[in-house]
């Protein structure tokens, strides 16, 4: 099935969404891990990542009525909508969020020796590290662009900035992350 087809198909479930509610549930079953997996990421305890992302479908289906298609993947919208309750629960708890990133440096799959394996697994205990030292946005910049696979455009939309504002953040979160491992010596 390609891009086009699944693009076509979305919209489809979406237009039928809007004049019935039922065919929703569609939706839900094809985004729910997703914005879960997103959600986690970013609350760490999976009884708010439950509850978070439980408000996002029940707001997406409250307001799928007034969903314009403005040519990113509905998916983008569902993420913006989480990225606002995730906002909303950071401002209440005030904790700073960290984001996993355990799926962004894996050992190849032909790459059995022990040796190796071991030394790629202190390398993303070092990631993991440093990451945790960026804030909370440019966390989960790094988790939409690398763990979610999302483009630039579609980063910009889930967050709210432009195209031009995610490539920016992203080049100096990459400057942030090298002069990190430089501070500390380490080569990766």
């Amino acid at each position: 099935m390609g891009i086009e087809e699944n693009t076509t198909d979305e919209r489809e479930l979406v237009s039928r969404a809007q004049q019935d509610p039922d065919a929703f549930g569609e939706l839900y079953a094809l985004y729910v891990d997703r914005i879960y997996r997103y959600v986690y990421h970013r609350v760490g305890n999976v009884y708010d990542a439950e509850d978070i992302t439980s408000r996002t479908f029940f707001r997406a289906l409250s307001h799928i009525q007034n969903y314009e298609d403005k040519g990113y993947p509905f998916s983008a919208w569902l993420y913006r909508i989480a990225h606002n309750l995730l906002s909303n629960w950071h401002r209440d708890h005030k904790r700073r969020p960290t984001v996993s990133i355990d799926a962004l440096v894996l050992p190849d799959k032909h790459e059995t020796r022990p040796e190796t394996i071991t030394l790629l697994d202190d390398d993303n205990l070092y990631l993991n590290e440093v990451i945790k030292e960026l804030d909370a946005r440019r966390q989960e910049l790094l988790f939409l662009k690398f763990v979610e696979g999302f483009s630039n455009a579609e980063i910009g939309e889930i967050m709210g900035k432009s195209e031009g504002a995610i490539k920016s953040l992203y080049h100096r979160t990459l400057l942030a992350l090298r002069k990190s491992i430089i501070k500390r010596g380490l080569d990766l």
